[in-house]
């Protein structure tokens, strides 16, 4: 393997605007789906259901012989299998979890990758053990700034042969709120193939990008992590020399189930005069939403919708519900989410290279029909 793995200084392919993914379009969008907007009902999302994005391929692994180090800056480096994993003590944290690019295929131009909508989100309940635990085991040196991992699944960017590999600063990686976890169950079976199996981190709060699946080494180091992964692709960027900020935590987003029924000629929604029933889900990685807002009039005038009291849950979406007189004729329904920080979805989203962390309000059309 080329010994420059995460050199952003070597020459190669001029990147794509989502410079996170190393396969063309097309092949990204059949090997990866979003969660079906009806799925929202669910508190805890089906793992058929959530959302998946693959950067490469989904490595061959077997529960039986695989290994967990935790190396680096840390005073007892540690071998753990699977056995002694399940042996420490778990927990279980219900995650809503979204992918960095959600919402790109609605920008203009359009940045060329995975091109989601706004399906590319999930919820599900995630065991596993923290983190921190297992720093604690190790004994983490005092000069150690970052915690590095490394994914088994494997591709090439940029002409360089390398794993999917992330950072989190040693403060995250410790931290209680959120904890992050070493995940070998989601919704209480062993992961999927396509989320991690066996063994993958749960970072509650951030993108998807930060949730390293096939999960084999975690490497403390007294440095900045400058891989692919970290330094070039999830950056905030306008142009191709914009150094950019990181991507990390999750914008405010607020979702509504489509009401009534499809039309596939016109691509619009139908529904029948009279009340409407209207719901579906917030989140944000920041703070907890403290409120959401409907429009009804295409985003002439909101009104606040009513939450879902708070479940324990601090890093899942919560449920909210209104009520809508509809009338016939063509409207264009909308929803938002305010986080307790203020954060709130714009309804013109500034644009960036990669399309990433996109929260520009939902809208859809619909058509009520006449009355009777």
């Amino acid at each position: 393997m080329d010994g420059r793995i995460g050199d952003i200084s070597t020459p190669g392919r001029l990147a794509e605007p989502d410079e996170g993914v190393g396969l063309d379009e097309l092949a990204l969008a059949a090997r990866n789906h979003g969660l079906p907007l009806e799925a929202l009902r669910y508190d805890l999302t089906p793992a058929g259901l959530h959302y998946v994005l693959v950067h490469y391929d989904i490595p061959a692994a077997e529960a039986d012989d695989w290994q967990l180090t935790v190396s680096g800056l840390v005073r007892t480096p540690l071998t753990l299998d699977m056995r002694r994993l399940r042996s420490l003590p778990a927990v279980t944290h219900r995650v809503t979890m979204e992918c960095a690019g959600n919402g790109r295929a609605r920008l203009q131009p359009r940045p060329v990758s995975q091109p989601w909508l706004v399906e590319a989100v999930g919820t599900a309940e995630w065991t596993g053990v923290p983190l921190r635990t297992l720093l604690a085991g190790a004994g983490v040196e005092p000069d150690a700034v970052e915690a590095v991992f490394t994914g088994a699944d494997h591709g090439v960017e940029r002409g360089i042969e390398q794993d999917y590999q992330r950072s989190l600063p040693l403060s995250s990686a410790l931290g209680e709120d959120p904890e992050v976890l070493v995940a070998y169950e989601m919704n209480g079976l062993p992961l999927p193939p396509q989320h991690g199996y066996p063994l993958r981190l749960i970072v509650p709060g951030w993108y998807g990008m930060a949730h390293v699946k096939w999960l084999r080494d975690i490497t403390l180091t007294d440095t900045a992590f400058t891989g692919f992964q970290q330094a070039v692709a999830y950056r905030l960027r306008q142009s191709p020399d914009d150094p950019g900020e990181p991507v990390e935590r999750i914008a405010p987003r607020a979702l509504m189930i489509p009401p009534g029924f499809p039309d596939f000629m016109s691509r619009t929604r139908v529904v029948r005069p009279g009340e409407v029933p209207l719901e579906g889900r917030a989140w944000s990685g920041h703070a907890p939403v403290t409120r959401v807002e409907v429009s009804t009039d295409d985003d002439g005038s909101w009104s606040e919708a009513a939450i879902d009291p708070p479940d324990g849950h601090g890093w899942a979406w919560r449920r909210w519900r209104a009520a809508w007189s509809a009338t016939p004729g063509s409207h264009v329904l909308s929803v938002r989410a305010t986080d307790a920080d203020g954060r709130t979805q714009p309804l013109t989203q500034p644009w960036n290279r990669g399309g990433f962390a996109n929260n520009l309000v939902q809208q859809i059309s619909v058509l009520c029909l006449e009355s009777d």
